[in-house]
């Protein structure tokens, strides 16, 4: 087996784990009526995956050993574990800065009304096989 796989596993387990206490640590302190929790982790996983993204930028400091481990522990495993959203939103931010303000454009709408739909038809299929009798 490839060695990346296991950095990124190892990283999305941690990612993961950090995700389910800091969302019950920030539900804790200021409530669950709004989803603070998952705002403070889609911000911060925002933040974080954009700064590792332009430290292992190629013609950055980081030699390529450093760079390959950064994105496959930190970026891919710690940050996908944490949150998903922060890929959404690194690719968001190259298509802006590379002027692609359409393709950014339909990339958030997108990727909130089709995420949104995709949630609803989910929770309904669970509500249906959890409210279906077996024969």
């Amino acid at each position: 087996m490839n060695i990346a796989y296991l950095w990124v596993a190892l990283g999305g387990a941690l990612g993961s784990v950090l995700r389910y206490w800091v969302n019950g640590l920030v539900s804790e302190k200021l409530g669950s009526t709004f989803p603070w929790g998952i705002l403070v982790i889609n911000v911060s996983g925002s933040f974080l995956i954009g700064l590792l993204g332009a430290l292992a930028l190629p013609e950055g400091r980081m030699d390529s050993q450093v760079r390959q481990f950064s994105t496959q522990f930190l970026m891919i495993g710690i940050c996908g574990g944490y949150t998903t959203f922060s890929s959404f939103s690194l690719e968001t931010l190259k298509r802006l800065q590379e002027g692609e303000w359409l393709h950014a454009g339909v990339n958030i709408v997108l990727s909130v009304v089709l995420c949104l739909v995709a949630v609803w038809l989910g929770y309904l299929l669970g509500t249906l096989l959890s409210t279906t009798k077996g024969n």
